[in-house]
């Protein structure tokens, strides 16, 4: 019996010396992970955009002016008064022209739709979409202006196209000899995380138009002002961008005050912003990426799939930050938001992408393996859009690799 006491207090003394000893390796290896990681926010912040700050403090740049404002519904200041309102109050100034880009001036139409505007349609200034057959400002369009102003929100991805308007517009501006005011607005999804191949100049598109990466880091106006360091355009702007105050690059959106206001119908909120980067590459195929249902980008699939079969071999490559839930669902027409989506009124078995941790979660990598772990289990019934999955990421490397037969991860070093 003492023996076995003896036993049992030196198995207790040795756990105690062991967990103590354990606990101090995991301490020691969390503090060498979080070492070089910017503090969380731990309040929200509060941040004045470029609107905010042009209106409170910048006034005078305005006096007497003719402008042409390059704007939609994201463009509303620290209240939610949309921008051309706020601009109409003021004495002296005209708006000779509003320009919307893709999706339209109040964010009313689908992905890809030309929109026109008639004048009774709004008690607004002249107003003129960018997308459809005009994408560039023409001459007699900015005719007796004498500065345009950009205030669109945009969220982070090389291949949303609110980007490749702002370059087109600096363009025009150029040319007419006419400065371009930018009001930056943060990166909704963080400045300061990176991802993904630069764009090949040979693949530059409406939906790619600079040699950036997929998630490209930094604000609207950090980008502009690399357009002009970059000479990405010509003729070049004379250009001022009016900076955003409270932000930092490693801020999510919604850890700031601002109000979110969907930026395109398939972006209805901020976790959908953060996967789109890589989701977004499954346009390039013919499987459903989620249009035309409540969760665009967050579920994918297509009648053809296992979705039990799919999440388990996903959930089993331990992807940081995500999880992989098997989902049915049925794309519907949506107008406005997604007219005629894949599969329209097919049931679709797939998954449903779980973010767990926003701030490890690598979304082109999702993206990839995503694409990758499609093609190895569907190679009969998969179909590649070759042109736009492309485009979308920058140049053929993706495509030819899968087909050659590399494995994701073979791909992904190889960057």
């Amino acid at each position: 019996m003492k023996a076995v006491q003896l036993f049992l207090t030196f198995l207790m003394i040795f756990s105690l010396v062991y967990a103590k000893q354990y606990q101090t390796s995991i301490h020691q290896e969390q503090l060498k992970k979080f070492k070089n990681k910017p503090n969380p926010v731990t309040d929200i912040v509060s941040v004045k955009t470029g609107l905010d700050i042009l209106l409170d403090e910048k006034i005078n740049i305005l006096k007497n002016k003719s402008i042409a404002l390059v704007t939609n519904h994201t463009g509303i200041d620290h209240s939610g008064i949309p921008n051309y309102k706020r601009l109409m109050n003021i004495d002296g100034l005209i708006i000779k022209v509003i320009f919307s880009p893709e999706h339209g001036l109040f964010g009313e139409a689908s992905a890809g739709k030309k929109i026109s505007y008639k004048k009774t349609e709004t008690e607004l200034p002249k107003t003129i979409s960018l997308y459809g057959k005009i994408r560039k400002p023409t001459n007699e369009m900015l005719s007796d202006v004498d500065l345009i102003i950009y205030d669109i929100q945009d969220i982070g991805s090389r291949f949303y196209t609110y980007i490749t308007t702002l370059g087109l517009v600096m363009e025009a501006a150029a040319e007419q000899k006419i400065p371009v005011i930018v009001l930056d607005r943060p990166n909704p999804i963080r400045g300061d995380i990176i991802q993904g191949p630069i764009l090949d100049k040979n693949f530059r598109t409406f939906v790619g138009y600079y040699p950036i990466p997929i998630r490209y880091g930094g604000t609207i106006g950090d980008l502009a002002k690399k357009i002009i360091k970059e000479e990405w355009i010509a003729p070049i702007p004379k250009l001022t961008v009016i900076p955003l105050k409270g932000w930092k690059k490693n801020y999510w959106f919604d850890e700031t005050d601002l109000i979110w206001v969907p930026p395109s119908p398939n972006i209805p909120d901020l976790e959908t912003a953060i996967i789109y980067p890589g989701m977004c590459l499954i346009e390039g195929t013919n499987i459903s990426e989620g249009r035309g249902t409540a969760s665009p980008f967050k579920w994918i699939g297509a009648p053809w799939i296992d979705g039990m079969q799919l999440s388990q071999k996903l959930n089993k490559l331990n992807l940081p930050g995500v999880v992989f839930i098997p989902k049915s669902f049925v794309p519907i027409s949506m107008p406005g938001k997604s007219e005629n989506p894949k599969h329209r009124e097919k049931k679709c078995d797939g998954v449903e992408i779980q973010i767990t941790d926003r701030n490890i979660y690598k979304s082109v990598k999702t993206g990839v393996v995503m694409v990758f772990t499609l093609y190895e289990q569907n190679k009969e019934k998969i179909i590649f859009y070759d042109k736009h999955l492309n485009r979308l990421w920058g140049n053929d490397n993706l495509l030819n690799s899968i087909r050659s037969g590399k494995s994701w991860d073979k791909f992904l070093s190889d960057m």
